[in-house]
């Protein structure tokens, strides 16, 4: 049986918020009996876009990520549900039923993507529930897909080993702990927020005058072994990406044509701009 998926690419994203607003202008104020009750207008929204900053200047890095409920197969709501107030469809999206969920709080603790919003009015456990209603009447995809201006955002509805096999290709990943709950919401570009990186800009002395290097050997190794290897650009720039953070030392071992060779050590905590780094003429 073909199951809905998102897939939101980190690349994409410019923080526009047009699928928050979407899903506001959608649930704020309107009711869908069956499918969900009105969303607040004011507190959390049910789709939110979070920012994330690596680096510092001039090598800084902004991403954006889109969390929402992520329709688990094996939900940790639905397991501490009473009288069947959450159910999972048979085309793979989870609805909180808005007549049986009143009063069950319980639902917000159990999410481990805090997903899961508290409606202090309705006394009612609310999350997006993928559009449900839209999709039923005929939809080609939810409202914050088809808001989405940059395509970073897609709804796929696909057998389960389909979307394995994109996941694969695409190298997809699942936001923590999504494997153990085998989440249907898939990020491309992740590293963006869980990683961290090494950047530094090369350059070269030579009587009395400075340039940048072009074209540079730069290796990253933690201790014998060779994490990443490069060429620095023309901006005499060089960066290694998805780095494990809080990963202790690390070497950077530079190499250039008519420079002396020269490593830098440093400890990797958090993404590092090691600025400028003067290679003596040989």
């Amino acid at each position: 049986m073909k199951k809905w998926n998102l897939v939101f690419d980190l690349e994409l994203c410019t923080g526009c918020q047009s699928c928050a607003m979407a899903v506001k202008d959608e649930y704020v104020g309107n009711e869908f009996p069956g499918y969900a009750a009105t969303m607040p207008l004011h507190g959390a929204g049910w789709v939110q876009i979070h920012a994330h900053e690596r680096g510092r200047f001039p090598a800084v890095d902004l991403a954006y990520i889109f969390q929402c409920c992520q329709h688990c197969d094996d939900a940790p709501c639905m397991k501490v549900a009473r009288n069947g107030a959450v159910k999972k469809r048979s085309d793979g999206i989870v609805m909180i039923d808005p007549a049986l969920a009143k009063g069950q709080k319980e639902l917000v603790d159990a999410c481990p993507f805090h997903a899961v919003h508290w409606n202090e009015e309705l006394s009612l456990p609310q999350a997006w529930n993928f559009d449900a209603h839209l999709l039923d009447a005929g939809w080609s995809a939810p409202r914050p897909v088809q808001s989405c201006p940059t395509g970073a955002l897609r709804a796929l509805k696909v057998e389960d080993d389909e979307m394995r096999r994109i996941a694969s290709e695409e190298r997809l990943q699942r936001l923590e702990p999504g494997e153990k709950h085998r989440t249907r919401v898939h990020y491309k570009n992740l590293y963006r927020f869980t990683s961290v990186f090494v950047a530094g800009t090369l350059v070269g002395r030579d009587q009395g005058l400075e340039a940048c290097v072009r074209g540079a050997e730069v290796r990253l190794m933690r201790g014998s072994t060779a994490v990443g290897s490069g060429a620095s650009d023309a901006y005499g720039d060089f960066r290694f990406d998805g780095l494990p953070p809080e990963s202790g030392a690390y070497r950077v071992e530079i190499a250039a044509k008519g420079y002396r060779g020269k490593n830098v050590e440093l400890e990797l905590t958090n993404s590092h701009w090691l600025g400028e780094i003067r290679l003596d003429a040989a």
